[in-house]
């Protein structure tokens, strides 16, 4: 039993990234092998999902937790009290609200026919409140010790990216991302993430983004 773990959601601390509650529960438990984490609708009419499509081809399962939630997928409207699981493919936009305070949704992900990679987004979430203040020389210091302390989670030399971008530096960008863009679910999003519009044209960053 010593290499087991046993944690209550309330006991996995809430990520303070000021942005919809989430609980890491991958991270929490150090799971390598597909991605799961709780989002949770504080009051009634909360969004509880960020609206996304997966275009990185992921699949995703939602199970409701508690209270009762409300499904938007691709412009339809699913009512999913406790209990439901919700299973949307890639390409699928989605999100939710919830109907009662509370109201936690449990979302499982993967991509078919991959092995599963942790890419570090749990790391940086508490760096988001001094990048969204647009402080970037202060974000980019913060996420490069990250980075250094935690190699190969691309995520980490992504955000630094997009730091040392909207800092004004361009060139430290497109090194960083050599480092990020290893995975094709990094060069989905960087391929569609404006942020990095400003270099979109590089023929480095092109290349890396296999185009």
């Amino acid at each position: 039993m010593s290499a087991c773990s046993v944690a209550r959601l309330d006991e996995i601390p809430v990520l303070a990234d000021g942005g919809i509650p989430c609980r890491p529960v991958r991270h929490h438990f150090g799971l390598t092998s597909f991605g799961l984490n709780a989002w949770t609708g504080i009051t009634a009419g909360d969004r509880i999902l960020y609206e996304h499509d997966e275009a990185n081809d992921a699949e995703e399962l939602y199970l409701v937790h508690a209270g009762r939630a409300t499904f938007e997928l691709d412009g339809g409207r699913f009512d999913a009290p406790a209990g439901t699981f919700v299973f949307v493919p890639p390409g699928v936009q989605r999100t939710a609200f919830a109907e009662e305070p509370g109201t936690t949704i449990l979302a499982i992900g993967g991509r078919p026919g991959e092995a599963w990679q942790p890419d570090g987004w749990e790391l940086w979430a508490p760096i988001t409140p001094i990048y969204e203040a647009g402080r970037f020389d202060a974000a980019a210091d913060r996420t490069r010790e990250l980075a250094e302390a935690n190699p190969g989670l691309p995520m980490l030399p992504y955000m630094l990216a997009c730091c040392e971008l909207r800092a004004g530096r361009p060139a430290e960008a497109i090194e960083q991302l050599e480092s990020a863009l290893v995975t094709p679910r990094m060069r989905a999003i960087a391929g569609k993430d404006p942020t990095l519009d400003p270099i979109r044209g590089e023929p480095a960053f092109r290349k890396l983004l296999g185009s």
